[in-house]
């Protein structure tokens, strides 16, 4: 009788055995993703704050714009050429993406912004210097004032 190794291997197995697999790692699973999707939201964020829309961040690294949404949802993990060449793109270093990733939240920055937050950062790259500082000076105050 010829018998393959699975049906040998799974014969000699007590009965109340379970077949073993791969072992499941959750929760470097979940870190891993989280990580993702940080990396993508600042992806977005740059993208959009460069006036950039994803079908124009797609062509210039020749994907789709839908591959660009994935990436930027975290649905996708970013290969490192593929982010190589979005930091191209978007002028900026491949270490914009990962600077203070491991921070606990109120430490380091934090590069994600709602849309409200790239909407005014859009119009506000619109004014002139000078309004621009006295802008930035009244936001420290203010900021002051809630700490």
């Amino acid at each position: 009788m010829n018998v393959s190794p699975n049906a040998a291997t799974l014969s000699t197995m007590p009965a109340n055995s379970k077949p073993r697999g791969r072992k499941k790692h959750g929760g470097m699973r979940e870190q891993h993703q989280h990580l993702d999707i940080k990396i993508g939201a600042r992806v977005r964020t740059r993208r959009t704050l460069m006036g950039l829309s994803q079908s124009d961040l797609g062509e210039a690294i020749g994907l789709t714009f839908q591959q660009v949404q994935k990436y930027e949802r975290g649905a996708n993990r970013i290969g490192a050429s593929t982010l190589f060449r979005i930091a191209e793109v978007l002028d900026v270093p491949v270490s914009f993406f990962f600077d203070d990733l491991g921070a606990q939240p109120g430490q380091g920055s934090d590069l994600t912004l709602c849309r409200a937050d790239l909407e005014f950062a859009k119009r506000l790259a619109l004014l002139p210097k000078s309004v621009k500082d006295g802008i930035a000076d009244l936001v420290r105050v203010l900021a002051k004032a809630e700490g």
